[in-house]
């Protein structure tokens, strides 16, 4: 029964007649091997108290003890806390906004409009982090910030946005916005390259207006690059960008703004405390990979679109 199902011999001829296909593929495994699964073994270092002198093998294991100490840190309700607070603000506030302004800009039927509007909101993107950052505080300062000058013109008090802990969601969540949307927006027009003229035609003989033909024709012709946007942000739910908070952060909104990246890089990694930033990284990874999966089920039980 084996060799009716496994034939060894017959592999061979089919690999040789596409190893031009192999030789192309070659490059991008090595790259995985090299720089994704090599450093897997890195993970040990949760485990042990690293000493550069000793080398990774030769350091002291320590078990639990690195795991131990986040879990009982007065800040690891806080960053778990600010972390889940912005990532869930952004998923389901910010989530839907790109695709509505793709569904938006496809009823436009001036081009010249449309391709202004587009540029306008993919310019953002390609700003610098570092310039983002000193934008926003440039605009949010109280002296000279245009925010504060309007709320000064309407006879209101400058606000020291940047000082106030409850604001930083809401200013990073905003820029986020501002920086990201267009840009996010892009694949969801090549998605809508695939909505056939015909149902629309179809649909407006029937009597259907401009909303119900988004809503019925557009909207499911989209709905798997959704689901599978959807899975993909939601197996990073806990992975919150390093750069854009630690340049937004002051000593008067950490206890708002400190997220398990700005966490590891101030008491792991300047500290040189590599086992514990290791560790902190490693829970990091098992949480966005259990969400990724609980995710990916869901969907795949409730439609037919899922990542595997």
């Amino acid at each position: 029964m084996a060799s009716k199902h496994f034939q060894p011999a017959a592999i061979k001829p089919k690999v040789g007649r596409a190893w031009q296909l192999y030789l192309m593929v070659l490059p991008a495994v090595v790259y995985f091997i090299l720089f994704h699964y090599k450093p897997m073994y890195g993970i040990v270092l949760a485990f042990k108290k690293y000493k550069a002198a000793l080398g990774i093998m030769g350091s002291p294991w320590v078990g639990m003890r690195n795991f131990t100490r986040l879990f009982s840190s007065y800040w690891f309700p806080v960053i778990i806390g600010n972390t889940l607070t912005l990532s869930v603000l952004g998923l389901v506030l910010g989530f839907p906004l790109p695709i509505l302004l793709a569904l938006s800009l496809n009823e436009v039927k001036n081009s010249a409009y449309r391709k202004l509007v587009q540029t306008v909101t993919y310019a953002p993107h390609f700003i610098s982090m570092v310039v983002m950052c000193g934008i926003v505080r440039l605009f949010l300062s109280p002296e000279y910030g245009i925010v504060n000058a309007a709320i000064r013109a309407l006879g209101g008090t400058p606000i020291f946005f940047m000082q106030k802990g409850n604001l930083f969601k809401w200013i990073y969540f905003i820029s986020g916005i501002w920086q990201n949307a267009g840009w996010n927006s892009v694949i969801y027009f090549a998605a809508l390259s695939a909505v056939d003229p015909l149902l629309l035609e179809a649909a407006q003989i029937d009597g259907a207006n401009r909303l119900q033909r988004i809503l019925h024709v557009n909207l499911p012709t989209i709905l798997p690059t959704v689901v599978i946007l959807l899975i993909m942000n939601c197996g990073s739910l806990l992975s919150v960008g390093y750069e854009k908070v630690f340049l937004l952060q002051t000593d008067a909104n950490i206890s708002s703004s400190e997220v398990i990246s700005t966490y590891v890089y101030k008491y792991g990694l300047v500290n040189n405390d590599y086992g514990f930033s290791t560790a902190v990284g490693l829970f990091n990874s098992v949480v966005n990979s259990i969400l990724l999966i609980l995710v990916n089920t869901v969907a795949r039980r409730i439609g037919e679109t899922s990542l595997w």
